[in-house]
């Protein structure tokens, strides 16, 4: 079974290839907090942006180098302007496709979870279920 994605946007980014990206970010739980792109989502898709500024955060589903691979990260929605999204929190390089964009809402978080290899570095968020227990 072929699997076929179709893009919806493109990413613009301040890291041009991905050599750019240094390593040091990567393994910094904050190492792209302060770093802004902006997603252009194409004009047949820019009905599905109906609502999404109401939300602080956002899911973007993108293709990871090869078309082939795709990657989930959580973007900080900074603002909305027609079709295009100013973010915070960019790792991924310019002309990145966009396959998806979700809202970032409660049920993303996750009490308890565990970050594998990456535990050795990575401080778990505070405990959740304090802030969503209201």
């Amino acid at each position: 079974m072929e699997i076929v994605y179709r893009p919806i946007g493109t990413v613009h980014s301040p890291f041009k290839v991905k050599e750019d990206i240094k390593k040091a970010r990567c393994i910094d739980p904050r190492g792209f907090d302060s770093v802004q792109g902006q997603l252009e989502i194409f004009s047949e898709f820019s009905e599905g942006l109906k609502d999404i500024d109401g939300f602080s955060h956002i899911i973007l589903i993108f293709a990871f180098h090869k078309a082939e691979i795709h990657r989930v990260t959580v973007l900080t929605l900074l603002k909305r302007k027609g079709n295009v999204l100013r973010v915070s929190g960019v790792d991924m390089i310019e002309g990145t496709p966009i396959l998806d964009i979700k809202p970032y809402t409660p049920k993303e978080q996750k009490p308890g979870a565990k970050f594998g290899w990456l535990g050795q570095w990575v401080t778990p968020p505070q405990n959740l279920e304090t802030k969503t227990k209201k």
